[in-house]
């Protein structure tokens, strides 16, 4: 086995609608997020054992992706973003991993069957459901349908901007997606419709805080902040399913807040040089 490493922007789903189903595949969510140049690198090499940032973890979806490829290796993952605060980390770690391992064990594989392997793998362990088909895609993407490449339907709008977040805390996305996501399917079914009414970055904004306001996800420190922002002329939103706010611009900046700052990354995931 040679090394190989892949790139996998972060993602921060703005507005979602859940879609379960039982063949994984076919499973997902409609909705709207933002690829982040925040991302995972991953790195496979010859040997076992999964590290991110240096530390040993366990994360159910690339234990999958290695057990559908065959192939045994060692994944190391190194990344800004935090895990479990609504940046798609698994996603990326399962799709990186797919990328990486095929490249490094000189597998045929197409990128369509390693996007459909890893969003299988995230929604078989209950950890997402539209991130992975997102990242790899990139830009500011529009689930239109659900389910993986051959079920799925993308589009997105077209942008370039700063993004700012701010992590608060984690929410569990295994525990909100096992729960009755009705009232949160509704409101995500009306932001997409508005945003597909009118592709631009401000109205995909202006979406997602609705969403945020309608789903009942807010904490009291998110509605703090997000109110912050507000005064301060702009609009933040929440990223599904995290504790975390984020922004177009420089709206947590411009509030009197220090976050985190990147920018869209359009290209998607793919194959480090």
């Amino acid at each position: 086995m040679d090394e190989a490493t892949a790139f996998v922007p972060g993602h921060v789903t703005g507005f979602f609608s859940a879609h379960p189903h039982d063949d994984p595949a076919r499973a997902g969510s409609r909705g709207g997020g933002v690829a982040l140049s925040h991302g995972v690198e991953t790195t496979v090499t010859e040997g076992n054992g999964l590290t991110l940032n240096g530390d040993p973890i366990d994360v159910e979806p690339v234990g999958r992706v290695l057990d559908a490829l065959g192939v045994e290796a060692r994944v190391a993952c190194e990344t800004p973003l935090p895990l479990g605060a609504g940046f798609g980390v698994s996603g990326a770690m399962a799709l990186g991993t797919a990328l990486a391992a095929t490249a490094a064990a000189d597998l045929a594989r197409s990128e369509n069957d390693l996007v459909t392997l890893a969003h299988r793998a995230e929604v078989e362990s209950g950890t997402g459901l539209g991130d992975v088909v997102a990242q790899a895609r990139g830009g500011v993407p529009l689930r239109l349908e659900p389910g993986a490449p051959g079920y799925g339907r993308m589009d997105g709008v077209p942008g370039r901007s700063r993004v700012e977040y701010l992590a608060i805390g984690g929410l569990s996305t295994e525990a909100v997606l096992a729960g009755d996501t009705s009232t949160l399917s509704t409101a995500g079914e009306r932001a997409l419709s508005q945003v597909r009414s009118t592709p631009t970055l401000p109205a995909f904004v202006d979406a997602s805080r609705t969403f945020a306001e309608d789903a009942g996800l807010l904490t009291d420190d998110l509605r703090d902040v997000l109110a912050a922002v507000d005064d301060a002329g702009g609009t933040a939103s929440m990223a599904m399913l995290g504790e975390t706010a984020f922004c177009l611009g420089t709206g947590l900046s411009d509030a009197g807040y220090d976050p985190e700052a990147c920018r869209i990354h359009p290209p998607g995931a793919g194959i480090r040089p």
